[in-house]
């Protein structure tokens, strides 16, 4: 194959896989069309409303000073005043990771061929890949800022609450939420805001706990027939799929903040809304190439592109609790 040629996402081909025979490369298209597209089922996305983000018109990076309380005292009369408290100040940057795309090539052919459109399918699933991979590294952020020290001298650090039967007994998950809300409040952390980001299992594994259903207990907190459940000790419930299980031993090429880390043990992230934030230079869009382009005509195919340029960082670290499974 020639430097510049067009591998291209094939539509004829079954599992993406042909011998460049006429055969396999038209095995998939039909003589009458027999019903609906079936396509991969969209991510649920959840961690864009759950942190802080700011959008910059250009650079590559955002600076997010931040200071630390001053204390009262009582005055003696004649006293002088000298504001004498020295305040401690420190910063968080976070950087504008590489441009990250999802791009697919349909062969003019191919698409002739074709009798449903896939460009606006195609379109959405590379949106709903850059999607996903921005709900991760929010996670992992999240998880790396529970286990960050504190931001400036004389704050508070993250914390981790552990328990081997975390991911297995409701009742030690539960506690565990209520641990996470005890840790923010000491810590002066708003109660507001605030969520527990929870994998499936964990999520279904707390309608078996009574006292976060029952009405005795408080107000309609959930339903055991309809799956559902709201809040454990003031924090919002939220179930993801991306909640980071596995050792990502380094980081990935283009990633210019860390996200990396050891969550083997990681079974779920409490955080208030300011652990962490998201600076965009370029937030996420779709293009495709024009039918009368010098791209079309040059490898006659349609070229769509999926992208953004963003980057995740910890903030307040004191904001993020991990629970662990960890001994």
């Amino acid at each position: 194959m020639a430097a510049h040629d067009m591998t291209g996402s094939r539509l004829g081909v079954t599992d993406a896989t042909t011998d460049g025979s006429w055969a396999q490369d038209n095995a998939l298209f039909l003589k009458v069309f027999g019903g609906e597209v079936m396509t991969a089922f969209d991510e649920v996305n959840v961690m864009k409303d759950l942190h802080m983000s700011r959008t910059i018109n250009s650079g590559k990076s955002a600076q997010f000073p931040a200071t630390w309380k001053t204390s009262a005292g009582y005055h003696t009369p004649g006293a002088k005043l000298l504001g004498s408290q020295s305040v401690s100040h420190n910063e968080r940057i976070i950087y504008i990771d590489d441009v990250l795309v999802s791009d697919v090539f349909i062969a003019e052919i191919d698409e002739l061929k074709n009798h449903y459109d896939v460009r606006s399918e195609y379109s959405k699933q590379m949106g709903a890949a850059l999607s996903k991979a921005f709900d991760t590294r929010a996670l992992q952020a999240a998880v790396l800022a529970s286990r960050a020290s504190a931001t400036v001298s004389g704050g508070n650090g993250g914390a981790l609450i552990k328990n081997t039967s975390m991911a297995t007994d409701s009742a030690v998950l539960a506690a565990a939420m209520y641990s996470a809300a005890q840790n923010f409040d000491e810590k002066d952390v708003p109660e507001g805001e605030r969520a527990v980001v929870v994998k499936p299992a964990q999520y279904y594994l707390l309608l078996a706990v009574d006292k976060l259903l029952n009405q005795d207990y408080g107000s309609a907190n959930g339903d055991y027939a309809g799956g559902k459940i709201s809040t454990a000790a003031g924090i919002d419930i939220v179930k993801s799929n991306n909640v980071p299980s596995t050792n990502i031993a380094s980081a990935t090429a283009g990633e210019n903040n860390t996200y990396h880390g050891d969550f083997s043990d990681t079974v779920a992230v409490a955080m208030h809304k300011s652990a962490i934030g998201t600076v965009k230079l370029m937030d996420l869009a779709t293009s495709m190439t024009a039918p009368d382009g010098d791209f079309y005509t040059q490898y006659i195919g349609t070229l769509l592109v999926a992208k953004y340029a963003l980057g995740t960082g910890i903030l307040r670290p004191e904001s993020a609790v991990e629970i662990s499974k960890a001994v």
